[in-house]
């Protein structure tokens, strides 16, 4: 069933496409609770209920794991924690759009290493050069970049990168939507500390009670799904720079919903983004053709 799933690129393509819509407009909700739980706290209450959520819709049985499932699992529960923590804490200081191109040099590099074809490589490079256009504009507009903020959001693009890594392990290893579902639950333990204060403060209204489930399922549980069946179809370089679509995203979600500016020299780097992706899906089907029809994801030591 794997290899027929894969066989369909364009499945994958349009998977990372709905995660890239979701993920910054649930990141834009998140925000609005900023002032009353504080990014940390955000975190922990959204991947609790994202765990939640997926553990009564999926029901994993992860009795019979081998210690290679449970160790992916838990490294992937890792990544979770600390790319969802530092995001947070960044755009709590930074303006989404530009926060997202940075985390971006994540997956743009671990694209860039695993690049063996010279059009690959051209791809990640108008990607780049979209993610600095995106940089200098929060620079040099009216709305400078903190620096705590950068160096939050530089740490969310380390575990960004580990994050694709884990998945590819993950939706190998372990069938279905199982390993997310225990993923988040490990990531919900390490956040649990942060996040019991904001919990208590939610419980009581309702009004945050619905913004918190909201940022749940539009940033976390669509597009950790999407991602992994993604991963299941594409290579981790292809998968990498497809994401280059959600700092658009991203600025749109920030304009619309928070407000924030978006300037021209934004707009032409959203132009650039969504050439490198356009540019990546027309390469997809000849990339299958060359590799076969399964490409898998490379082995992690255990």
């Amino acid at each position: 069933m794997q290899q027929a799933a894969s066989s369909r690129p364009l499945v994958g393509v349009a998977l990372v496409v709905g995660s890239c819509a979701s993920l910054p407009f649930g990141a834009a909700v998140a925000a609005q609770l900023f002032p009353v739980l504080g990014p940390w706290g955000v975190t922990a209450l959204r991947v609790a209920i994202a765990a939640l959520l997926l553990l009564v819709i999926v029901r994993p049985r992860p009795r019979g794991w081998n210690r290679g499932q449970w160790t992916a699992a838990a490294f992937f529960g890792i990544a979770l924690a600390g790319m969802n923590g530092f995001f947070y804490a960044a755009i709590d200081r930074i303006p989404l759009g530009p926060a997202v191109a940075i985390e971006f040099l994540g997956p743009l590099v671990l694209a860039a290493v695993l690049t063996r074809r010279l059009a690959d490589a051209v791809w990640v490079g108008v990607a780049l050069a979209g993610m600095a256009l995106l940089g200098a504009d929060g620079m040099i507009g009216a709305d400078p970049l903190d620096p705590l903020g950068v160096l939050f959001i530089l740490i969310a693009a380390g575990f960004w990168a580990m994050y694709i890594r884990m998945s590819a392990r993950v939706g190998a290893l372990i069938p279905g939507n199982s390993g997310l579902a225990v993923g988040l639950m490990v990531a919900a333990i390490l956040l649990l500390p942060v996040g019991i204060p904001g919990a208590v403060v939610v419980a009581g209204d309702p009004r945050l009670l619905v913004l918190a489930l909201l940022t749940a399922v539009l940033a976390s549980v669509i597009p950790y799904s999407f991602e992994l069946a993604a991963l299941r179809r594409l290579p981790q370089r292809v998968f990498g720079v497809l994401l280059s679509l959600e700092p658009a995203f991203a600025t749109l979600a920030g304009w619309l919903i928070l407000g924030q500016e978006a300037t021209v020299l934004r707009m032409l780097a959203i132009g650039l983004v969504i050439a490198a992706s356009v540019g990546t899906t027309l390469g997809v089907r000849r990339e299958r053709r060359e590799q076969g029809p399964f490409t898998a994801p490379i082995p992690l030591p255990d």
